[in-house]
């Protein structure tokens, strides 16, 4: 623990969202929201192809509803490309605030853009497919390689669950999956913590333990075309990017089983989605910290998120080469893995021992 005189210097800043609304058709408060903050126009509303026809275009009239000339700015992929046609796109613009609106890609790119034009944003999730719909850093693809990139974090979150259950059920239990993964991560950072004396906020723990617990008591109820089943996931899925706020960094979020995704997308790019592979690296990684794997791999298999090779589509060998490989994707992160890695044999034990592959 610290002492009097560290506790007594320590000065750190935690920024959260100010305003978050979850629930049934709130996508209609966008303007109401945009005026609470002062917010000066126009504004700018960035988003997808897709999730434009979703969400984009409305969330757009809504503001304008609201008095403000809103313009719309269509992008794909969170890629270093994208983000800089986005930016440069809306420096043009000159707008005053910009709302991101789709999965966590657009509002990736949003994060990123209004960092560079230092205005604030909106976040508007479309789908629940990962737990950076608060949080202030930012996925990248860099050269085919996903970053973590710190950006901003929301003033304000709209959750529209009427929205977000039209999005595909796969990505609601992919981000099931992401959060249920925040138990490695913790248990990775209080290893650091002990072996390295890494900083650790227990607050940052707390509340990022809470939303994976959040998820696993509510893993029966969490099924296809349920409103209410995206009502108990997103509320986790917000909190748990506020814990990445509160740490200052995306510990109590990404551990060894972030790192195993991570490699996987290396080896495999494509097969599944990043909450489903940290899921599956959740199972794994569980079992070499000595706690029970198996509950993690039930709730998985009770939201339907995949638990094995065959599951996220990937071989059995990407799985193996992805475990030996993890510990390198983040080096000076210090996790379950070691500094050395597994070895192939340790690494086809374990994912055979888990029942992530199956000889």
């Amino acid at each position: 623990m610290d002492n009097i005189e560290e506790l007594f210097s320590k000065a750190k800043e935690m920024l959260f969202p100010r305003s978050v609304l979850a629930g049934h058709g709130v996508l209609s408060a966008a303007g109401d929201m945009c005026r609470s903050f002062k917010f000066k126009g126009p504004g700018a509303v960035v988003t997808g192809p897709t999730t434009r026809t979703i969400a984009g275009d409305k969330t757009a009239e809504v503001v304008e509803d609201a008095g403000y000339d809103v313009h719309v700015v269509e992008t794909g992929p969170a890629t270093t490309d994208n983000v800089k046609a986005v930016t440069e796109e809306l420096r043009e613009m000159k707008p005053g605030f910009l709302l991101g609106v789709g999965g966590g890609s657009k509002i990736d790119i949003t994060k990123l853009a209004a960092k560079e034009l230092n205005i604030p944003f909106i976040s508007v999730p479309t789908s629940a497919a990962h737990d950076g719909i608060a949080s202030p850093s930012a996925s990248l693809k860099v050269e085919g390689i996903s970053k973590s990139i710190e950006a901003v974090v929301p003033m304000g979150v709209i959750a529209d669950t009427e929205v977000i259950m039209k999005a595909p059920y796969r990505s609601l239990a992919s981000g099931c999956a992401d959060v249920i993964s925040n138990l490695n991560a913790i248990r990775d950072w209080g290893l650091a913590h002990r072996l390295r004396n890494e900083y650790i906020s227990t607050f940052a723990v707390t509340l990022s333990e809470m939303t994976a617990k959040i998820i696993l008591e509510n893993a029966k109820a969490i099924k296809p075309n349920l409103e209410e089943s995206v009502w108990l996931a997103i509320r986790p899925l917000i909190v748990s990017g506020v814990a990445m706020s509160v740490a200052g960094t995306s510990r109590p979020t990404s551990g060894s089983e972030h790192m195993f995704s991570h490699a996987l997308d290396i080896i495999a790019p494509g097969k599944a989605m990043h909450g489903e592979q940290c899921g599956v690296g959740t199972i794994m990684m569980t079992y070499l910290h000595g706690e029970d794997w198996q509950m993690v791999r039930n709730a998985l298999l009770e939201i339907g998120a995949p638990t094995s090779a065959k599951g996220l589509g990937v071989s059995d060998t990407d799985i193996i080469e992805a475990l030996m490989m993890a510990h390198k994707i983040r080096p000076e992160r210090y996790t379950i893995l070691g500094d050395q890695g597994l070895s192939r044999e340790a690494a086809e034990k374990l994912a055979v021992y888990t029942k992530v592959i199956e000889y």
